[in-house]
């Protein structure tokens, strides 16, 4: 059971690219995400039922990776108490200004080096006439090419010690763990958790090369399992590089296609009906290693390369 609900969502996520042309092809042609801001060596971006401006920030770097994610608090009060928490441990880095369309933000870091963000302040999005829906429950137009992701989903983080991550997430962040993977030996290799009604928001996944502050995936969700069959002809056809899928996930139920954009980071497509937490009192499900071993729902092996690739890259073991 979750020990408090004061963080509502993932709101954004912050990818490095050394390919950032390329890659703002793929976000916005590929996957139809539409710019909404470019500043320096960033661009801003945001799928079609996004309610805040924006949920990608696109940022040029030397080497792929994981810039920052952002969450967002349910209130001012509930930003303030989860501040106090996190300076509590030490992994404050304190106030800073906030991303495009946020107000007040506070920067912190996870044990694995990860660096976070929390705000409660945020501009709702106004679509312009030329994309306005028609249909005033929904917050843009529906893109009428690419694969058309419908929100940001959920990052997979690598990380050197999954459960020092789980002690902070869980009773600083206030997250719920719903599923786990248990080792042999005891120790837990990954965990998801989520902040809200969804199956999970956040996951980590030992990386297998003991370093720490990297990322696995990040996941944006599309309406159904259809859409993820035909998004795999439109990678083809865009010559995008296909890792694994499309299939079903034995954890959390999801039907999932992963690639390769570009600048080198992984991202998985998801479908947006995937299984609710709606009990109060989940009861964390435990996988363990001889179940893992089985592969996906339907049999399909897990590739090697979903144990060794991560961004940014560094030596295998």
């Amino acid at each position: 059971m979750r020990s408090n609900r004061d963080i509502a969502q993932l709101g954004y996520v912050e990818l490095y690219t050394p390919t950032f042309e390329e890659s703002t092809r793929f976000f916005t042609d590929v996957l139809s995400m539409t710019p909404v801001e470019t500043s320096g060596d960033s661009v801003c971006l945001r799928t079609w039922d996004d309610y805040e401006r924006f949920s990608l920030r696109l940022t040029a770097r030397r080497e792929a990776g994981l810039g920052r994610i952002g969450v967002r608090a349910v209130d001012e009060a509930a930003l303030r108490r989860r501040v106090e928490e996190i300076e509590a441990t030490g992994l404050g880095k304190g106030w800073v200004d906030g991303q495009p369309g946020r107000g007040a933000t506070y920067a912190f870091a996870d044990p694995d080096g990860h660096d976070w963000e929390m705000y409660f302040e945020s501009e709702r999005f106004l679509a312009p006439e030329t994309s306005r829906p028609a249909l005033k429950n929904q917050a843009q137009r529906r893109p009428s090419h690419g694969i058309g992701v419908r929100r940001l989903d959920h990052v997979n983080f690598l990380a050197a010690d999954v459960e020092a991550n789980r002690d902070f997430v869980v009773p600083v962040l206030g997250a719920m763990p719903t599923e786990q993977v248990q080792l042999d030996s005891g120790s837990i290799a990954a965990l998801w958790m989520t902040f809200s009604n969804k199956g999970y928001d956040v996951v980590y996944t030992n990386d297998w090369t003991g370093s720490t502050g990297r990322l696995h995936h990040v996941a944006f969700a599309v309406d159904q399992r259809e859409d993820i069959l035909r998004g795999a002809d439109t990678f083809l056809e865009h010559g995008v590089f296909i890792e694994t899928g499309p299939h079903k996930h034995a954890i959390q139920q999801t039907f999932f296609l992963y690639v390769w954009e570009p600048g080198g980071n992984r991202v998985e497509i998801v479908n947006a009906g995937a299984r609710l937490v709606l009990t109060p009192d989940w009861e964390l499900i435990t996988w363990t290693e001889a179940e893992r071993s089985k592969g996906q729902a339907w049999g399909l092996k897990t590739i090697e390369s979903f144990h060794t690739h991560g961004t940014p890259p560094v030596s295998e073991p």
